[in-house]
């Protein structure tokens, strides 16, 4: 076994977990899913059949993460927060034909005890506040927050505050590492520099 697994850990027969990844306690990975590299399940994680978790990826305590949710690589998710995958259930009538797909993408951080509702896409280092409520699709490097959560401004890849307006074309530099950041003409952001060049939203 190349991943370490607490002994109160189930991992069931079929599940996929990575090089030097992490279970720990009371977690429980079930057959289908996939997770990769250097990942952290804290305590009490459950992981669902339908997951794919990418590499470095952090789940922090009593996070579920349900079928039909990717998190791309380096996905912060913090101690408590909720995924969902069905929009109306019941516990009368089943509903797993219905679920909806969430992807949350590269290097974005879910704070604790925030809720993501299912069927939307996360964005690139996007920065969810802790106990948030995501209704909607979030923008890369969107600073989200509030119940329903709205952006409030803009962070780097390294989680450094950018001043820039939500609604206006301009330019900042990362507190923390001075990387260079632009928002562009249909207000999209992404990160100048070449070494950052993974952090460019698609199509840019």
């Amino acid at each position: 076994m190349s991943y370490f697994r607490h002994p109160s850990a189930i991992v069931d027969e079929g599940a996929e977990i990575g090089e030097g990844s992490r279970v720990w306690h009371f977690s429980h990975v079930c057959a289908g899913a996939t997770i990769g590299r250097d990942v952290s399940l804290g305590q009490n994680v459950f992981v669902g059949n339908r997951v794919a978790i990418g590499d470095r990826c952090k789940i922090q305590n009593n996070v579920s993460v349900y079928d039909n949710v990717t998190l791309e690589e380096g996905v912060f998710c913090g101690p408590s927060m909720v995924f969902t995958n069905v929009h109306n259930p019941r516990a009368l009538i089943e509903r797993k034909d219905q679920y909806k797909d969430t992807l949350i993408r590269r290097g974005a951080t879910l704070g604790a005890n925030c809720t993501v509702l299912c069927g939307i896409t996360v964005g690139l280092f996007a920065f969810v506040a802790a106990g948030a409520v995501i209704t909607r699709s979030v923008k890369s490097f969107a600073l989200m927050a509030g119940v329903p959560a709205r952006q409030i401004g803009w962070m780097s890849a390294a989680g450094g505050r950018l001043q820039l307006d939500l609604d206006k074309p301009g330019e900042d530099r990362c507190p923390i590492t001075g990387s260079s950041y632009r928002l562009t003409e249909d207000l999209e952001l992404y990160c100048e520099d070449q070494a950052d060049e993974q952090s460019r939203p698609a199509g840019k």
